[in-house]
């Protein structure tokens, strides 16, 4: 029994000699290996595209035409490349500098929204490559701006931002749309102007309403005085209308009443007629001086 057990122990012995003896460490560094290349090559066989994008093929160097869409796609490893697009809204924020048509420098600071049309990402990628948004983008936008800022002064610019944006739309579509690249929305974030230009149009703001106030006060005293020669008008034609209505009620029967109603019961002093006047009291006096 001892020397069966011992022949089975020295049996173990050399099995675990022989698994870490050279043949048996480079038997398992190639299964290794294998098994790595294996996982590798697979793992190249698939590749996902994700949602919002489109995966442009390129096998060895040629772009193939036509788009994979969002999903798990098979390519032939080690030989073919995908090429992820993103056909979603992208942001793009420009700065740039144009003259406005009174040669003012203009600084503006523009968000751009823009796609790539999935059915011509391969195109896109074929003809520009994948950085077309500065090949492109990028250069058309400052295009578009310094023609459409060129139209109008830099005050203008400022009060038809509306405008210009919306003029950079259809300007920068009407580039880009034939390549596959579609223009959504332009926000003018900021207009920047020099400082003489900026303390010039302060200067004519501050001019302009003291004018304002100048002639509101002009308008206001015309106001006034029409008021007050409408006022003298309406009474004096009242008044007239007054002293009509009492001229046509004056009767000679009232005026005669009216004499009575006043006399005193005194005679009058003085008559005359033809020119010639006599005095009763001188006559008098002459009775009593005869007598």
């Amino acid at each position: 029994m001892l020397k069966n057990n011992n022949t089975v122990n020295i049996n173990v012995e050399e099995n675990i000699k022989n698994a870490f003896s050279g043949k048996g460490a480079k038997k398992g560094v190639k299964i290794g290996i294998v098994a790595a290349l294996a996982i590798i090559v697979i793992l190249n066989c698939f590749t996902i595209v994700e949602a919002g994008h489109t995966g442009v093929v390129v096998t060895l160097g040629k772009v193939k035409e036509g788009v994979l869409q969002e999903g798990i796609h098979f390519k032939i490893p080690f030989v073919q490349q995908i090429v992820k697009i993103d056909n979603r809204i992208v942001k793009l924020e420009v700065e740039t500098e144009a003259f406005s048509k009174d040669l003012q420098t203009v600084e503006t600071v523009l968000a751009i929204n823009y796609r790539v049309d999935t059915s011509k990402s391969y195109s896109i990628y074929k003809n520009i490559g994948a950085n077309y948004e500065t090949v492109l983008v990028t250069p058309a936008v400052n295009e578009v701006l310094k023609a459409i800022t060129a139209k109008y002064t830099a005050e203008e610019s400022v009060t038809n931002r509306v405008l210009i944006s919306d003029g950079l739309v259809t300007g920068l579509n009407e580039k880009l749309n034939d390549i596959g690249l579609y223009v959504t929305d332009v926000n003018i974030i900021n207009f920047e102007f020099s400082e003489a230009f900026i303390t010039a149009i302060e200067e004519k703001q501050v001019a302009q309403q003291k004018l304002l106030k100048s002639e509101t006060e002009k308008q206001t005293a015309i106001i006034n005085a029409e008021a007050n020669a409408e006022t003298v008008r309406i009474n004096a034609e009242a008044q007239a209308a007054a002293n009509k209505i009492l001229n046509e009620s004056l009767s000679d029967r009232v005026i005669e009443y009216n004499k009575v109603q006043k006399w005193n019961g005194i005679l009058p002093k003085v008559t005359g007629n033809g020119g010639s006047l006599i005095n009763f009291d001188s006559l008098e006096d002459a009775e009593k001086a005869n007598q």
